[in-house]
């Protein structure tokens, strides 16, 4: 496996934040990212956080939703829809499935669903496929200046 050294590992070890690494074997034919790494990490989905990239209006935010639920669209706005892949690697650093909201080339402004305080510990992408962050979810949204909303609609 490659080296446990992104972004978001650097900035939560700057900051001080407790952490734990949780690594698997990513299959490159998975269809949900953050899917496979429920299955692959034995976790409930529902603590497992997807990392997506949306344009509002011309301006890029991130929004973190459990990974077995949809985003919410009409949450975000009518002028509302996913950024460009492209885009989104390219402003956050990030590889599409590897997205962390932490440590972002330039920091997007971030929405957490609020189900995300209903656990003790969420994981999200530690910056590259296959890699995942578990911490609190308090911490999640210190780091990132979040706000938390209901942002999620079943799958």
């Amino acid at each position: 496996m490659a080296a446990k050294n992104t972004p978001a590992i650097r900035a939560l070890r700057a900051a001080g934040v407790a952490f734990s690494l949780h690594e698997y074997a990513h299959d490159p034919r998975a269809e949900s990212y953050a899917l496979e790494a429920a299955g692959a990490l034995a976790l409930d989905p529902a603590v497992v956080f997807k990392t997506l990239v949306v344009d509002l209006d011309g301006r890029l935010s991130v929004c973190l939703i459990p990974s077995g639920d949809q985003l919410d669209m009409r949450a975000l706005g009518k002028r509302a829809a996913l950024a460009d892949p492209q885009r989104a690697q390219k402003v956050t650093g990030y590889v599409t499935g590897g997205i962390s909201p932490i440590g972002q080339r330039r920091r997007l402004p971030t929405l957490v669903d609020d189900s995300a305080l209903d656990h003790a510990v969420v994981y999200i992408s530690a910056g590259r496929r296959g890699l995942e962050i578990a911490l609190a979810p308090q911490d999640l949204i210190a780091l990132t200046g979040a706000a938390t909303r209901s942002l999620r609609r079943a799958a």
